[in-house]
Formats: C-alpha cells, structure tokens, sequence
C-alpha cells in the first residue's frame, strides 16, 4: 500500500459519495462541515434560518453530488461551497425580496472611511461584524469580497442594478470600518 495524498482522499472521497457509501457522506461532513457553516453563515444570520438552510444546501450537495466532476485539488470544497452560497442566496431572495429596493433608497450615503487595520482582530470578531451588517450589505459585501464576483454579476444574481450593487458595497464596508475602529479603540481604552 502507499500513502496517499490530500488530492488522492479527496478524489477517493467525491467517488465514494457518488456511489452512495454511507460513511462517505459523514467523512464529506467531518472534512468540510464547519468551513460551509462558515460560508453560510456569512449569508444567513438568524441561527435557525442559518441551519434549514445549511441542511437544504446539504440536501442539494448529496443530490446533484453525480454531477460533480473533480477537477484537481480544492474542486470538491469549491463545487460544495457554490452550492452553499446559491442556496444561501435563493433563501434571501425568497424571504427578502422588497428589502433590497428599500435599502437602496432609505439609506442616506455616508463618507468613505479609511480601511482600519484588521491584522489585530480575531477572524471570528470579524466575522461577527459582517454577519451584524445589514442582510443587503451584507450579502453583497460577501458575494464581492469573498466569491469574487463583479457588481455585474452581483446585480444579476440578486435581481438588482449594478449600481445598487456598488453603493451597498461601499455602505458595507464604511459600515464595517467603523466597527473595526470602534473594536480598536475599545480595545485600547481597556488595556
């Protein structure tokens, strides 16, 4: 026997799911379950929302898992994580439709804040802040910085004008730099 490389158990690990082996799909969880919670949960706030959700996206990953080519190192996580990420965003667009025009027009624009230094903050306060934006600033800060799709592509996943996109993008991180600075200082004030 030889040993075999993270490519070879991931490769190995998307056939057993496709062949239906029953311990494949608690491996699938144990290897990638909290990083697509994570990804979900940059999308879905409320906890009870955040897990129908997670489990409908399970759901989609162990029934279209047939489809699934495998590509090389990380495609298995990739393909998973698009499924996660469609079906946080079908969610939002089923539960929060009209929210997306409201927040386009109630919201009065704010000055651009300098980008605060994030090198000092815990990952999971940051991730925090972002989950504590608002669902529209939310979901377009995360598609922007994190799936790397364009306000093009934004605007066209979400049913929205690019220009919406743009300026709920930067309401998002003006937004967020202020609560970065807020924790910096906070953080200064008690030591």
């Amino acid at each position: 026997m030889g040993f075999f490389t993270i490519e070879d158990k991931e490769e190995r690990l998307a056939k057993r799911l496709q062949g239906g082996d029953s311990s494949a799909l608690r491996d699938f969880y144990t290897l990638f379950g909290d990083y697509l919670t994570g990804v979900c949960a940059r999308y879905i706030s409320g906890e009870d929302d955040l897990k129908d959700v997670f489990q409908d996206a399970l759901v989609q990953i162990i029934t279209h898992v047939k489809d699934f080519h495998y590509r090389g190192p990380g495609s298995l996580q990739a393909w998973a994580t698009r499924i996660v990420v469609n079906q946080s965003l079908r969610f939002l667009k089923e539960q929060r439709q009209h929210d997306w025009e409201r927040l386009s027009w109630e919201v009065a624009d704010v000055p651009e804040e300098e980008d605060p230094p994030v090198r000092d903050i815990p990952p999971e306060v940051l991730q925090q802040m972002i989950r504590e934006l608002p669902m529209g600033y939310r979901t377009v800060f995360n598609l922007y910085v994190f799936e790397n799709k364009s306000h093009q592509e934004i605007a066209q996943l979400l049913g929205i004008g690019k220009d919406t996109s743009c300026s709920q993008f930067s309401r998002a991180k003006n937004l967020l730099a202020k609560k970065i600075t807020a924790y910096i200082q906070n953080k200064q004030h008690n030591t």
